[in-house]
């Protein structure tokens, strides 16, 4: 559930900038050549505000439910055949995404756009996972550290050997019949499954071809994607002396497909350029090759 409070503040952050009009953001939106003092100070106060107030209001609002503990780890990494660590991969990546390229709007050098912006995800989830540690009801979880470093990393790692992001990290969903089965682990509704029923979720490395060929004749807006995903899952742990759990066969999924770098496509507006960025976290539906442990399948549209 936590993971739901996270992902749900992180979409808010990047979507709620699609409330401004296109023609008072693009100035505003162009990247400082220079140090922007106020800029980078206004980014500075700004998430920190964020991130201290979204804290407080999981320690106060979430974690209050339920009860407190010593500080303790847990070994949760064979839960969710590993979905939810992906989905710790896949926040930090963006969340760090973000925190560079504010930066970076700010005029900030690149060596500090890395050490300060590309690690916020890494430090705002870690600091979420101390709040675990003192939680009953779940713990201190290295394998959600290692997610959360590793997100980080396939986003400075980029940076330090290619200058640019050439395999993005996306998501997809699609709705499942499990949800209805467990709607307080798998969502109510069609949001909270967006972000809860791991059954439906996908995590794709989207690698695109030209930057890997540039003089190649390759469009600059066709990428490949591999994806992981699983199914047959209604809780954590697949559970013995439950008949309706153990009628699922809980498999991992592996995907391959096409996808669209939308940052390719080209445009002179600053608004939309910002529009397309924050789209482009989402995988565009393809036809797909699926290989599970059963059989190989093929989707005309997976998303």
């Amino acid at each position: 559930m936590k993971n739901f409070v996270i992902k749900y503040t992180l979409l808010f952050i990047l979507f709620s900038s699609l409330s401004y009009s296109q023609s008072g953001l693009d100035k505003f939106l162009t990247p400082s050549d220079t140090l922007n003092k106020p800029r980078r100070n206004t980014v500075i106060i700004t998430e920190t505000s964020l991130a201290g107030l979204t804290l407080i209001g999981l320690n106060q609002l979430w974690y209050a439910d339920f009860d407190r503990s010593k500080f303790h780890t847990i070994n949760d990494n064979n839960e969710w055949l590993q979905m939810d660590k992906a989905g710790h991969v896949f926040t930090s990546y963006q969340i760090g995404k973000y925190g560079a390229q504010l930066l970076n709007w700010s005029g900030v050098r690149k060596e500090d756009q890395l050490i300060y912006g590309a690690t916020l995800g890494f430090a705002f989830l870690t600091a979420v996972e101390v709040l675990d540690g003192y939680s009953k009801e779940w713990g201190f979880s290295w394998g959600d550290i290692a997610a959360n470093g590793a997100g980080t990393g396939l986003y400075i790692g980029q940076e330090l050997l290619w200058n640019e992001q050439r395999i993005a990290l996306k998501y997809s969903f699609h709705q499942t019949k499990y949800a209805r089965l467990n709607p307080d682990k798998l969502g109510e509704n069609f949001l909270e499954q967006i972000l809860k029923d791991y059954n439906g979720q996908t995590y794709w490395l989207s690698a695109n071809l030209h930057s890997f060929f540039k003089e190649s004749k390759i469009p600059k807006w066709l990428n490949i994607a591999v994806g992981y995903g699983a199914d047959g899952m209604l809780s954590e742990m697949k559970v013995i002396d439950n008949q309706v759990l153990t009628n699922n066969h809980r498999m991992r999924q592996y995907y391959l497909s096409f996808d669209v770098n939308l940052n390719a496509i080209r445009t002179n507006s600053k608004f939309l350029r910002s529009v397309l960025d924050i789209f482009n976290m989402v995988k565009i539906p393809f036809p797909t090759l699926e290989i599970n442990k059963n059989k190989c399948v093929f989707h005309l549209f997976y998303n």
